[in-house]
Order: C-alpha cells, then sequence, then structure tokens
C-alpha cells in the first residue's frame, strides 16, 4: 500500500499530537457540488453511481481537490445492506428511499439471510473502496461507513422514511422479539460488510445511527446501542499496522455520551445540540470527539463561518482528540464557496491550539 501523506485524521482519532486540527465533512461528496451532480446526471441516477466503482471513487475525491479535506470518505448509501439481504429498494426522482416489500411481521425477518460474504453480496462497493484507495495514492486516509441496525431497521419496516416512525415503534414495543431478530440479523450483516471494508482498504469506519435520536433512554440502550456494540466487538481493529478508529454517531443522542464511549468505539461524532467544552467534559478524556459545528451555519457568510469556527476550536481548547466536523451532513443549497471557506478557517484558526 502506498505511504500516507497525511495521515492527522487517524492521529486525531487516536488521541495522538498533531500540527492542526483535521477536517472532513459529512455529506461532503454530494448536491452541493456541481462536480458531483454533474458525475450523477452521468451515472443516470445515484444508485448507478453507488454501483460503478470509478465513478464512486471520482465523487470520493473530489472533496479532496475542491476542499482539501484531511479524509476521504467512501460514496455508497446505508440501505445497499438490506437491498442486499434481498428487499427492493429504489430512489425515485426527487423522492427519498423507497423499499417496495417492508419488513412487517415475523416471517418476514426470518425469511431475512445474514450477509456474511460482503465480496460476493456487497462486491461493488468492496470494488468502490479498492478504487477509491488505489485512486487517492496515499494523499488521506479513506473512510468506511454503515448505518447503525436500528437505523437500517427503521426504513426496512417503514418502507421508507418517516416522521412519526409508527410502523417501526409499534414492532418494537408489540412484538420486541421480532425487533431483536431484525437487530441480531443487522448487527452481524453489518459487521461482516465493515470488516470487508477493512479488508480492501478502509483506514477508519464510522457507524450513522441517524434515527438513534428518536428513541428514549430505555429504548436507545436496548435496541441501538446494544446493537452498535454487537458491531464493534466483531470488528477488525487493526490493519496495515495501524489501529482502525471507530467512530460511531448518534444524531439526537448526545444525552447518552457515556454509554456510547463504554461500547469501546474510539470516537464519538456529536451533533450540534451539546457545545464542545461539555462533552468534552463528559467523555474527553476517554474518546475522540467528531464534530460539531450546525450544518445550516454553512449558509451564513465566510465571516461568520469563520467565527463559528473558532469558537468551536476555542471550546475544545488545547490538546488532542478533536476532529473538526459538522453535527450532521451538509445540506444541497450550501454554496460551494462556503464549503471551501469553512475548510480554510478551519486549517487556518487550528494551529494555535497544537504548538
Amino acid at each position: 500500500m502506498t505511504e500516507l501523506k497525511n495521515d492527522l485524521f487517524l492521529r486525531a482519532c487516536l488521541r495522538e499530537d498533531v500540527e492542526r486540527t483535521p477536517c472532513w465533512m459529512m455529506r461532503q461528496a454530494g448536491r452541493y457540488l456541481p462536480e458531483y451532480r454533474a458525475t450523477r446526471q452521468k451515472a443516470g441516477g445515484f444508485l448507478n453511481l453507488c454501483r460503478s466503482p470509478e465513478l464512486c471513487s471520482e465523487v470520493a475525491i473530489q472533496p479532496i481537490d475542491i476542499l482539501d479535506a484531511d479524509a476521504a470518505i467512501l460514496f455508497s448509501d446505508i440501505l445497499v445492506v438490506p437491498e442486499a439481504m434481498g428487499m427492493d429498494l429504489s430512489f425515485g426522482a426527487g423522492e427519498g428511499p423507497k423499499f417496495s416489500d417492508p419488513v412487517r411481521s415475523l416471517a418476514d425477518v426470518k425469511k431475512l439471510p445474514v450477509l456474511d460474504d460482503p465480496t460476493k453480496e456487497l462486491g461493488y462497493v468492496m470494488n468502490a473502496v479498492s478504487t477509491i484507495r488505489h485512486d487517492l495514492n496515499g494523499r488521506v486516509p479513506l473512510i468506511g461507513f454503515t448505518g447503525s441496525p436500528w437505523t437500517l431497521a427503521t426504513y426496512m419496516v417503514e418502507g421508507g422514511g418517516s416522521k412519526t416512525f409508527s410502523k417501526v415503534k409499534s414492532m418494537m414495543f408489540n412484538e420486541p422479539e421480532t425487533m431483536h431478530l431484525l437487530l441480531e440479523k443487522l448487527a452481524d450483516s453489518v459487521a461482516a460488510y465493515l470488516n470487508g471494508q477493512i479488508a480492501h482498504g478502509a483506514q477508519a469506519l464510522q457507524i450513522f445511527d441517524t434515527w438513534g435520536g428518536i428513541l428514549s433512554t430505555g429504548t436507545y440502550k436496548e435496541f441501538s446501542l446494544a446493537y452498535m456494540q454487537r458491531i464493534v466487538d466483531q470488528l477488525t481493529r487493526e490493519s496495515e499496522g495501524r489501529k482502525v478508529p471507530v467512530i460511531l454517531y448518534s444524531k439526537g443522542g448526545m444525552g447518552w455520551l457515556e454509554a456510547m464511549a463504554d461500547t469501546g468505539c474510539d470516537v464519538i461524532g456529536l451533533d450540534w445540540s451539546i457545545d464542545i467544552d461539555e462533552a468534552k467534559a463528559r467523555i474527553g478524556d476517554r474518546v475522540a470527539l467528531q464534530g460539531n459545528m450546525d450544518p445550516t451555519m454553512l449558509y451564513a457568510n465566510p465571516d461568520r463561518i469563520r467565527a463559528e469556527v473558532k469558537d468551536i476550536l476555542a471550546r475544545f481548547g488545547r490538546g488532542n482528540g478533536h476532529v473538526f466536523n459538522l453535527g450532521h451532513g451538509i445540506t444541497p443549497d450550501v454554496p460551494k464557496e462556503h464549503a471551501i471557506e469553512f475548510f480554510k478557517a478551519v486549517r487556518e484558526e487550528s494551529v494555535c491550539y497544537h504548538q
């Protein structure tokens, strides 16, 4: 493998010394970039793009060229896992994901296989990981990712996005055995999927628990966190002579930071609902922190963006273990120039905290 030229992100994840705070951005390969939109149009649709390793590499590397990001992230979608388990996934024009055959019963869950060979069931993703890693040529590390079992289950049971999550919560409350079986199958499938990503060149992993925050404390720990723990326990934690950092991100889950840190993950991703100094006081001696600027701050003018960056850096203060990021993904209508200024501000303003 090519020697890594910029390993700031990996060092920060492991709370090692860095010269400045590294920065990447959730959804950094996305619709706010005209270059991404052109590639997606060339692909003829989102799923076609996900299934083309060459085009996945193209869009994953665009933010490295344009923003000078300190890490690339695999371009894919969290729902390729349930699709590989046999579900019918589609993305309508201007619509979110849809499953035509939602999981609604114990019989439906029993029919779902556990994925144990990602090179067979999700070979196009493994090829994308290998291709991106090759094309990066050691410029920055490559992050692999997945959705959490709970988040995947919400789409599988609801049949798509939801505002009330009535169907998945009804199953959770009324048929907990059915829900646990679904989550067990998903956790074991995801663990195999992530280990496949590592084997093909991913150098860090992030688990996106987008809908963990819709749960109460008790149900979060039972139905979401327990299954992320099950994944972490199965992961390959070292590859190519380095530790593979694992990032847990539960949107809306800032009340449970201590429990998240107990999983043995290396980094916790913060949303924007907590001040980073509070999070650092609670768990910063145990894990690194990633975050946590409000994504809508990128609508502000560059001076206001820089002021926000300076405030977050000051709140974290001196020391290691901070990966700068947004508290959630960048939104599609943010001006590209604002994203460029955001990265520039982090690069310039963070140096003084590492001298």
